[in-house]
């Protein structure tokens, strides 16, 4: 697996470009991670005025961004590490399933006691800490995740708008009571520490 490094705090869209344009010549699994400044980003079938607190997001600068893959809507800011993971490979279960367990057995290496779920989360402590999404192109399959570390989670509950169904789901009254920062549970320094013990950790786990 090839590990790359990207610029950091560029516009969203430029990371999901890259991850466009790497998946069409992809030789071999290629991660990279990336931290982006505050920005909403919402699923390829969701409706942005059901998502999206559109009011908050233009009064406190964050910016909205929707992404070619399924999945929910999410907040992302510096305390959040974004993790993508772009294989050759179209089969994109099989790919999607591969990088959660890496992903989750990484973060257990860490001293996180991480499991998956069905609906493609990583949960600590029964807590939401990571989403993932992804999405087949016809050279290779893009897996990618928001993980929450250091995240502002006040700025995380205004940001997004989830029905009350959704939340009923979750059995939860709150976007905050569902998930937890990293940091909370415990403490590896900032996010750049964190940063590279996720690369070092994912590419043992990926060698074993």
């Amino acid at each position: 697996m090839r590990i790359e490094r990207p610029i950091d705090n560029l516009p969203l869209e430029e990371y999901l470009n890259l991850e466009a344009e790497m998946v069409r010549s992809v030789a071999e699994p290629t991660l990279f991670t990336w931290v982006v400044p505050p920005t909403v980003i919402y699923g390829r079938h969701q409706v942005r005025e059901q998502e999206v607190n559109d009011a908050y997001c233009a009064a406190h600068g964050v910016r909205v961004v929707q992404r070619q893959s399924g999945g929910g809507c999410v907040y992302a800011d510096e305390g959040n590490l974004m993790v993508s993971y772009v294989s050759p490979s179209t089969h994109a279960q099989e790919v999607f399933d591969e990088f959660l367990t890496l992903l989750s057995a990484a973060l257990s290496r860490m001293g996180y006691e991480a499991v998956t779920t069905a609906h493609n989360d990583i949960l600590v402590s029964d807590r939401k800490v990571a989403g993932t999404a992804c999405y087949t192109a016809p050279t290779g399959t893009v897996v990618h995740a928001c993980m929450l570390y250091d995240v502002n989670l006040e700025a995380l509950e205004q940001a997004i708008t989830p029905s009350a169904a959704k939340l009923e789901k979750h059995a939860v009254a709150s976007v905050r009571q569902r998930v937890r920062n990293l940091r909370d549970i415990r403490d590896l320094g900032g996010i750049e520490t964190f940063r590279r013990l996720i690369e070092k950790q994912i590419t043992k786990c990926q060698n074993k």
